[in-house]
């Protein structure tokens, strides 16, 4: 019988999306729940897994081709479970006949990036890696298959194939999607919003004991670190409850006021920066939300973040100094009017009850709409997020 595969349906802030990879071509014998392709949104990439086991009778759509919301990209033949079987034992001995072993390699792949190594029968060691500390990424994965290099040389002589107009290497690559899309909404962030960034320092001496009185403690109950971001985003929540128009958001020409605090965070993946959301934030313990950012961080590494997890968002903190930056102008994240920046701690000489003393010390900022929100309350948002933070036991009185 034949099962018509289709594009999943898509929320309505996603209007298509575009095929990244087949990883089966017509003939091959699937399994139930299998993945078939690859489709890459604006924001996240998606999986299209087999309904049922049998063969893949037909290819609709090439990868490339952009999709819409139901719409019928594969047919399969369904009742095939024994060629299936068939064909999963199969690899075994292929991959161990034309695919060196790299055991020191697997570690540096995230499970969606083994998955693709393991259904295309591609060597990791021949692929350029573009993520963190030279990282091979699935997207490295699924650029070296669509350049056709699975039986090939090296990947790296492709790169220097390419000249430029004075004879020196050079490589052009198409954005992907979500890159595309980030520099869309950072172009219409720009030039759609009157926006002005304030700046404070924050001394953290004793956000910085509290977590190393109470950090083993805290562990041990909750099973999770006592990070810096807790802190912030509770001082946020409260500083926003006591200051709604930053966490409002402009629609034509009405101000939306949030009874709610949803704040996104800011997490870096090897194809860009996403924005998850910690939904109610304001009623989350420090624990919830240690877990939650901490659940975030690991779905964005293995490519696993949904849409639902980045939709939404009524003000965004992004931390700069997970990788050293000392002082930013972060971007407001439209339809959000505010964004908070956090840098890297530094000790620095400050004077305290007329002595000099050392102190960890942090310079914050924030990004602000200044079409709704005027300068006063965004200074006064963040001499509350810095009164909060140097005297953290506030937060748990409500001050």
């Amino acid at each position: 019988m034949a099962i018509e595969v289709k594009v999943p349906v898509l929320p309505e802030s996603v209007s298509d999306a575009t095929i990244a990879t087949w990883h089966k071509k017509p003939g091959d014998a699937v399994r139930r729940d299998e993945n078939l392709v690859d489709l890459e949104t604006d924001k996240v990439v998606l999986e299209v897994p087999s309904p049922v086991d049998g063969v893949l009778k037909q290819v609709l759509r090439d990868s490339g081709s952009t999709v819409t919301s139901q719409e019928v990209i594969a047919v399969l033949e369904a009742g095939a479970a024994e060629p299936a079987e068939a064909a999963a034992a199969q690899p075994a001995p292929a991959a161990a006949k034309t695919v060196p072993a790299t055991p020191a390699r697997a570690p540096e792949l995230s499970p969606a990036g083994l998955r693709v190594v393991s259904e295309e029968k591609i060597d990791a060691t021949r692929v350029s890696g573009t993520g963190r500390d030279g990282r091979v990424t699935k997207e490295d994965l699924v650029n070296f298959m669509r350049g056709g290099k699975a039986d090939a040389a090296p990947a790296k002589p492709v790169a220097a194939a390419a000249r430029g107009a004075d004879g020196r290497p050079e490589e052009r690559v198409p954005m992907t999607r979500m890159r595309a899309k980030i520099a869309e909404r950072l172009m219409q962030s720009k030039n759609s919003i009157a926006m002005l960034t304030s700046f404070n320092e924050i001394n953290l001496a004793r956000v910085s004991a509290m977590r190393k009185d109470l950090g083993e403690q805290f562990e041990k109950t909750h099973g999770i670190k006592l990070g810096f971001m807790s802190f912030f985003v509770k001082a946020a929540c409260e500083a926003l409850r006591r200051r709604p128009i930053i966490n409002a958001s402009v629609d034509g020409n009405d101000i939306v006021y949030h009874g709610y605090q949803d704040i996104s965070v800011a997490v870096s993946t090897d194809k860009g920066l996403v924005t998850p959301v910690l939904r109610d934030a304001q009623d989350m313990s420090f624990a919830e939300i240690e877990k939650a950012i901490a659940g975030y961080a690991r779905k964005a590494r293995e490519g696993g973040l949904t849409l639902d997890d980045l939709q939404g968002g009524t003000f965004t903190i992004t931390n700069g100094g997970t990788f050293g930056s000392l002082l930013s102008t972060p971007i407001v994240n439209p339809p959000q009017s505010a964004i908070l920046g956090m840098h890297t701690i530094k000790e620095r000489p400050v004077v305290e009850q007329g002595q000099v003393v050392a102190a960890p010390m942090m310079y914050v900022a924030i990004s602000y709409d200044h079409r709704i929100i005027d300068g006063k309350d965004a200074v006064l948002f963040l001499v509350d997020i810095k009164n909060q933070l140097e005297n953290p036991h506030r937060m748990l009185v409500g001050l």
